[in-house]
């Protein structure tokens, strides 16, 4: 008997290896997004005497470009790049009709002279009007700031009743390069749980050059963090029927001429999208 058992037990064994051998194997593709570090853009950081890095996104080459990638995981406070979720929002409750709504001037006469005038939100966004984005989310509320930052999926904000017109230029709140082009991503495929009103509205506002070969859209910002000035410039460029995104954080190594780099950050983030597109 107990030989029986292990003839039938046997048996069994080689017929489950034989089907088991039967079986094809199923083969997974696993596809990659690449990062390629590039050193020229370390170059152009290096010449204008600055610290931080480019980072650029291919989407056809599904390819990541820069030259620190360590620092583009690093959270960041968000500063006027902060107006492109802010105007969404201010869409989204009706705090703006349209573009065109009117922002009136609270009659303090401020640094920035574009600033001290009754503005519509496209020309506030432009001339990235702090009082008028602060008007905006004094409107807006904790609650209501604190539930779409979530929805939107907009880095790391911090904001409380202490805070609400300050927490993008100054404070904890955080987001980094990466989660910069993920956002513009989401936004620019229609991913973002907002009106096609707001969508379209946004992106005329961000177009910043438009001409028969290329548009390039996006929003710059200037933060104080850590007791260092911090220069964004983020977005995307539409060229030869793909995308490529964009978000370039730079912090000057010493003294520093403001309006020098502001002027800079643009630069240097088209040269990084030349050497990529080119």
């Amino acid at each position: 008997m107990k030989t029986y058992y292990i003839l039938i037990l046997s048996i069994i064994l080689v017929s489950c290896a034989e089907k088991k051998q039967e079986t094809p194997t199923e083969i997974i593709e696993v596809v990659t997004t690449q990062k390629i570090v590039k050193e020229e853009f370390q170059f152009l950081i290096d010449s204008a005497n600055l610290d931080g890095a480019i980072l650029i996104y291919d989407t056809e080459e599904d390819t990541y470009y820069s030259n620190d990638y360590k620092w583009c995981e690093e959270g960041k406070i968000p500063a006027s790049t902060f107006k492109i979720p802010n105007s969404i929002i201010a869409l989204e409750l009706g705090i703006a009709k349209n573009d065109s709504t009117i922002i009136k001037w609270d009659g303090q006469t401020r640094w920035n002279n574009n600033w001290n005038q009754d503005l519509i939100l496209r020309d506030a966004f432009h001339y990235s009007c702090v009082p008028c984005y602060q008007d905006i989310a004094r409107q807006v509320g904790v609650k209501r700031m604190n539930e779409y930052v979530t929805k939107l999926a907009y880095g790391k904000m911090q904001v409380d009743s202490n805070n609400l017109d300050m927490f993008w230029l100054e404070g904890v709140s955080e987001i980094n390069q990466f989660e910069q082009i993920d956002f513009l991503k989401r936004f620019y495929q229609n991913e973002l749980p907002i009106s096609s009103h707001s969508y379209s509205t946004m992106k005329k506002m961000m177009v910043i050059k438009d001409t028969n070969n290329y548009k390039i859209s996006g929003k710059t910002g200037w933060g104080f963090q850590n007791g260092k000035d911090n220069v964004w410039f983020v977005g995307y460029l539409e060229i030869n029927n793909k995308v490529v995104y964009f978000a370039t954080n730079l912090e000057p190594k010493g003294e520093f001429d403001i309006n020098v780099l502001v002027n800079t950050r643009k630069e240097l983030t088209n040269k990084a999208i030349d050497l990529i597109v080119n």
